[in-house]
């Protein structure tokens, strides 16, 4: 059943979004670059993007006729087989753009779960992503049945559409609860893992999708977490203990954030996410080079404000400073103007932030002893405050090299 909008490598599509009376056309094209990356992500190759503004989706195609006609136009002849639409389709709309269009259609969300499908490892991020996908396809039966309703009965009669649709809502909803205890069963384990941590500093690492934070993750626990150009290489929460002049703690890498991420999969990873919630610090990371990067800063807060973990200790780093200042400086200009624009820059963030800001290059590990001290001095810190009985914090190098950290 779940396998019916699963992405094939190298399939060819075209992208289609709206832009809404509170949106303008800009921001529908950013997303739409976004949506090509996903599609990049799941294999597919983008030929052609498609807009139309409209006050208010269409019930029946979501965009107009005479849009959807002009799409049909433009696949005809041509060897595209998927069209992806940037906002949630029902499942009546789909089957009505599928017998307009003659292709395979999903949306935004349907996208993300199928790179989450290939994504997941781990028995807890499968389950996670099963459940989304089931809780995904419920509310849509209806309208993807729709086309046998009805059939050979009359008034106060049920077709046998109507019997196979219950049928199929029941076989769900069946396996969405199995699913769900099946998680519940997980989380318990994971808890006890964490419980088990003792009275280490955590620290995770957050941030939107694709930002650098496993490369991150490696460099500063020197561990060798998956790190990839491509969204969501991160599902599952990969922990390290990491020591800093003596001074251990926790470090954490989660998954990364995006915009109109499926409620069901946030529900769904909300388990992955404990580890964001029970961290006492925070590290947000940051694209610094991608034109949108305040967006996804933006994002990312709302998202921690959902998590109601805004109030924890957090430290921004603005990852990527290369890639920025190649795509921001001509080679031209003079190295005094240079430094003079990356300071205003600097300033602006720390007096957003509070000075709690750390500029470096993951890549070319520039400014590292920075990032390092800034986070030493934030765990020191907590330490102090929690524990003010114990005037510093040790390791056991035996201990440690047991449980399979890396040190500084």
């Amino acid at each position: 059943m779940l396998e019916r909008n699963k992405i094939a490598e190298q399939e060819r599509t075209v992208l289609v979004g709206v832009v809404q009376k509170d949106q303008t056309d800009q921001q529908v094209t950013e997303y739409l670059e976004e949506l090509a990356f996903l599609a990049e992500t799941a294999g597919a190759v983008t030929v052609k993007r498609f807009t139309q503004k409209l006050a208010h989706p269409d019930s029946k195609t979501f965009v107009g006729k005479g849009k959807l006609e002009e799409i049909k136009d433009y696949i005809t002849g041509r060897d595209i087989n998927l069209v992806i639409f940037d906002d949630e389709l029902t499942g009546s709309q789909i089957i009505n753009i599928e017998k307009a269009l003659g292709v395979k259609t999903i949306d935004r969300s349907d996208l993300i779960l199928d790179i989450f499908a290939r994504r997941a490892k781990t028995a807890q991020a499968k389950t996670q992503v099963e459940l989304a996908q089931y809780q995904y396809l419920l509310p849509r039966l209806k309208g993807m049945w729709k086309h046998l309703e009805r059939q050979g009965g009359g008034i106060g009669t049920r077709g046998p559409g109507e019997t196979e649709i219950e049928t199929d809502r029941r076989i769900v909803k069946d396996k969405i609860n199995l699913l769900r205890r099946r998680l519940a069963e997980i989380d318990k384990q994971s808890f006890t893992q964490r419980k088990e941590r003792g009275e280490f500093m955590r620290v995770a690492l957050v941030g939107y999708t694709n930002v650098g934070k496993s490369t991150i993750m490696n460099l500063l626990s020197k561990s060798d977490v998956f790190a990839e150009n491509k969204l969501f290489a991160t599902l599952d929460t990969t922990t390290r203990k990491v020591v800093f002049d003596t001074t251990p703690f926790l470090l954490s890498d989660t998954v990364g954030f995006i915009r109109k991420l499926p409620h069901h999969l946030v529900e769904s990873f909300k388990s992955t996410l404990d580890e964001v919630r029970e961290a006492d610090i925070l590290l947000h990371v940051v694209d610094l080079s991608h034109p949108q990067y305040e967006d996804q800063f933006a994002v990312v807060n709302k998202t921690l404000q959902e998590l109601k973990v805004t109030e924890k200790p957090m430290i921004t780093i603005f990852n990527k400073l290369d890639q920025y200042e190649k795509n921001t400086f001509d080679e031209w200009l003079e190295p005094e103007v240079k430094n003079h624009l990356l300071e205003e820059l600097r300033e602006r963030w720390e007096n957003d932030t509070l000075g709690n800001c750390v500029f470096i290059s993951a890549l070319e590990k520039r400014n590292l002893e920075g990032l390092r001290a800034t986070i030493l001095g934030r765990v020191k810190q907590l330490y102090r405050e929690r524990y003010p009985y114990k005037t510093e914090f040790y390791y056991d190098p035996a201990d440690y090299e047991a449980d399979g950290g890396a040190g500084d």
